[in-house]
């Protein structure tokens, strides 16, 4: 079996939204499957590696999709989307065969918190949007050095930002809104500077007024080339077009669950 998305789909569909796994006909490339899954979830977490398992792994991370195995697991990979875990690669079967394997499982994911805050509420929206995104995985960018960089831009920059790029690194909201990991100058003249876009064409940006970047509003540069201004800092805006399906840029009417794809190369 040549694996391509379409039969990812098909193998997907087989094994259904609960906890199963299936071993592989054809003897298929994990590699190649790895990477299939991958382009659709982002870089994947490795549970098992040459039969040895992760000694830090347990249910945040994956830990039932191991259980089919027992001890026969000899390399996983793992991928957190919604309320579900998925894993690929291979283990032995009864006769101590060493196969391709592909497993789902349910994954507990917490509530998020409601979209508006109650009155006088001190909202942290950086904790707001992991519980959104359910994200598990350790800070991907903790040594990031932002006085290089502002020095380099020659401003501060807002710090839900800089705690975004140093929680989830390189990669997207939902596979769609990219996180830049540098803010983009290419609007300087207006005033504003790109912190994320969508492959939609929209830019999302701060108008740079003022000596407090903190402070800084956000406005959507249109694909049509017309801004739109919101009274609120980047985490808000993320977490509000996450999961308010009245928002005019909102995500939540095409993506019943949310998640960080991450772009890091795969080990």
């Amino acid at each position: 079996m040549e694996p391509t998305q379409a039969t990812v789909d098909d193998l997907l569909a087989l094994l259904g939204p609960g906890d199963a796994y299936m071993y592989l006909p054809g003897d298929p490339d994990p590699l190649a499957l790895t990477d299939l899954l991958a382009d659709r979830y982002g870089a994947p977490r490795t549970l098992v590696l040459d039969g040895f398992t992760d000694p830090t792994v347990d249910d945040a991370k994956g830990a039932a999709l191991l259980a089919p195995f027992e001890d026969r697991a000899v390399k996983m990979r793992a991928w957190a989307y919604g309320d579900q875990w998925v894993g690929t690669g291979t283990a032995r079967d009864a006769e101590g065969i060493e196969r391709a394997v592909l497993v789902v499982a349910h994954r507990e994911v917490p509530e998020p918190l409601t979209v508006a805050p109650d009155v006088d509420e001190d909202v942290d929206w950086m904790e707001r949007l992991i519980r959104i995104t359910g994200w598990t995985q350790p800070a991907q960018r903790p040594d990031v050095d932002w006085t290089e960089l502002e020095s380099r831009l020659g401003t501060a920059l807002p710090s839900d930002y800089k705690r975004m790029v140093e929680t989830f690194g390189a990669g997207a909201f939902d596979g769609y809104l990219d996180l830049n990991q540098e803010p983009w100058t290419d609007l300087g003249e207006d005033g504003l500077l790109i912190w994320a876009g969508t492959e939609h064409e929209d830019l999302y940006c701060w108008r740079a007024d003022g000596d407090d970047p903190d402070r800084w509003p956000v406005v959507v540069r249109s694909f049509d080339n017309k801004d739109v201004p919101f009274d609120c800092q980047a985490a808000e805006f993320v977490c509000r077009i996450l999961i308010d399906p009245d928002h005019p840029f909102t995500m939540a009417r095409y993506f019943d669950t949310h998640w960080f794809m991450n772009y890091q190369q795969r080990d």
